[in-house]
């Protein structure tokens, strides 16, 4: 697992070695600094477009060996950008990532000329374009001994933004790219196998925030119990491996104002427990823990760029396993908020893991929200795919804050509805509630569930089932975990909590 990219930012000028990468519209256009650029090889590259009929589109690209007139280019390649007066901010990061994909494999340096037909793109911009070359690069290899046939093991490309204001570029990265690190570490979290990631070992990770100024506080079994989290704890009970919660805490905002708290569901492999999932395709739930991954890159995205703004993470981390100590179906147990609930199912467990700590981030914290995300359920898949996350919440301000940071990230959330209706399908005749509402409207009544543990306080639930892992590979994203929320989180803090 290795970072492919060294980035840096210098005037928009023709390199001499390496690839150069510059855009056009669909009108075959260049920008002023990229004809100044190209000089010369501006005829020949029209020629050559035409001959291909190649025309701007969106997404499209002319790749041709460097002309003449860029002696010392290896290769010159021509992005189309569709109509440019339309892109918005997800795009300039889009065209990052396909820029990146675009270099040959053996490339060791490219430059990418931050330049639109109607002018330089603005320093901002320029960062997305860095932004979006991190993020496609990301590949996690930790476990690879051999390579196959013209695989290169350590392939560093030094990628150069060219733009007309090299240090306010460099300046709107820095942020950027604390981002873009807490993104690549909830990747690296959710790629990790199961057998290495266990609960014990991802709190031991999540205190690496230290280094950043987060204070984090790791609770045992034994402060759980005392604390009465008897739900999250029944999960963990069949497990070898005990479970842990982790509180992250980032003081960056004025002292005394209330925290925005963000909870994620840990579960390091969930076998389903005695309600034994399938065999087939088993081995993706490693990854039902993108939930407790984005929570730790977002703390870390937060800290590295200084956000002013108070935050607390928070996650439940839990094994979910078969054994003769496991919970069963039937069994009722007692949450923190003193709720009792009747275990249905097993494998919905995700939901006991968070109602024990959206309680206690409710009421040790007081904090002006709560959002939680969770691999929760499949049939958040059934409903949305892999595109949108489900949203579910109790403040129409706070959603739609989500929906517009989505829209802007390219993260996107889909909200459904919560309703009375729904919460009927949860009621016991045993206990306060049972832990599925069974078939129908399963993505609802298991945000229902958590709803009865937030209380009066602004919440939001996103069901990222469909997109935290094994979801299509994107412009963005060629791995497995995708470190989804991460930025989506990220741009709703700074859009409107930091001051």
């Amino acid at each position: 697992m290795a970072d492919t990219v060294k980035l840096g930012f210098a005037p928009i000028a023709a390199p001499r070695k390496g690839v150069l990468v510059v855009f056009t519209d669909e009108d075959f256009r260049f920008g002023a600094q990229t004809r100044k650029a190209l000089g010369r090889a501006q005829a020949l590259i029209s020629l050559a477009g035409k001959a291909d009929g190649f025309s701007g589109k969106s997404g499209s690209a002319l790749e041709l060996v460097a002309p003449e007139a860029l002696r010392g280019l290896s290769r010159l390649i021509v992005m189309g950008v569709g109509k440019a007066a339309d892109l918005k901010a997800a795009d300039f990061v889009k065209l990052g990532a396909l820029a990146m994909g675009r270099l040959p494999p053996r490339a060791e340096a490219a430059t990418i000329l931050a330049d639109l037909p109607a002018g330089a793109m603005k320093p901002e911009q320029a960062a997305d374009l860095a932004a979006g070359c991190e993020l496609r690069a990301y590949s996690f290899d930790l476990y690879k001994t051999k390579r196959k046939e013209g695989e290169d093991k350590s392939r560093n490309v030094q990628v150069t933004v060219g733009t007309t204001e090299p240090a306010a570029a460099r300046k709107a990265w820095a942020s950027r790219e604390s981002v873009v690190d807490g993104v690549k570490l909830a990747r690296n979290l959710v790629n990790e196998p199961p057998n290495v990631l266990f609960p014990a070992e991802f709190a031991r990770r999540a205190t690496a925030l230290k280094r950043l100024g987060v204070k984090v506080e790791v609770l045992d079994e034994r402060a759980m119990k005392r604390l009465g989290m008897r739900a999250l704890l029944g999960v963990g009970q069949g497990s070898d491996h005990e479970s842990r919660v982790v509180v992250m805490r980032w003081d960056g905002g004025r002292r005394g104002t209330a925290p925005l708290a963000f909870i994620g569901k840990g579960v390091t492999f969930d076998t389903g427990g005695i309600s034994i999932k399938p065999a087939q395709n088993m081995e993706d739930m490693k990854g039902d823990m993108a939930g407790a991954a984005c929570v730790v890159g977002l703390m870390h995205a937060l800290a590295a760029r200084r956000a002013k703004v108070n935050a607390v993470g928070l996650i439940g981390l839990v094994e979910n396993m078969p054994s003769g100590k496991a919970q069963r179906p039937g069994d009722i147990v007692a949450s923190m908020s003193g709720q009792t609930i009747e275990i249905i199912n097993t494998d919905a467990e995700g939901r006991l893991v968070l109602a024990d700590v959206l309680h206690y981030a409710n009421t040790r914290f007081k904090p002006q929200f709560m959002i939680d995300l969770a691999t929760l359920t499949g049939a958040i898949i059934v409903a949305l795919g892999h595109e949108y996350a489900g949203l579910f919440s109790n403040d129409d301000k706070l959603t739609e804050r989500l929906v517009k940071a989505g829209e802007v990230t390219g993260e996107r959330v889909w909200r459904l509805p919560l309703g009375p209706e729904y919460d009927k399908l949860i009621d016991s005749k045993f206990a306060d509630m049972k832990n599925t509402g069974g078939r129908h409207g399963g993505s609802i009544t298991a945000a229902q569930f958590l709803q009865r543990f937030v209380g009066k306080t602004p919440w939001a639930h996103l069901d990222i089932a469909g997109t935290g892992m094994g979801a299509p590979q994107t412009d963005l994203n060629k791995s497995w975990g995708s470190g989804f929320g991460v930025r989506l989180l990220d741009r709703l803090v700074a859009d409107h909590y930091e001051r």
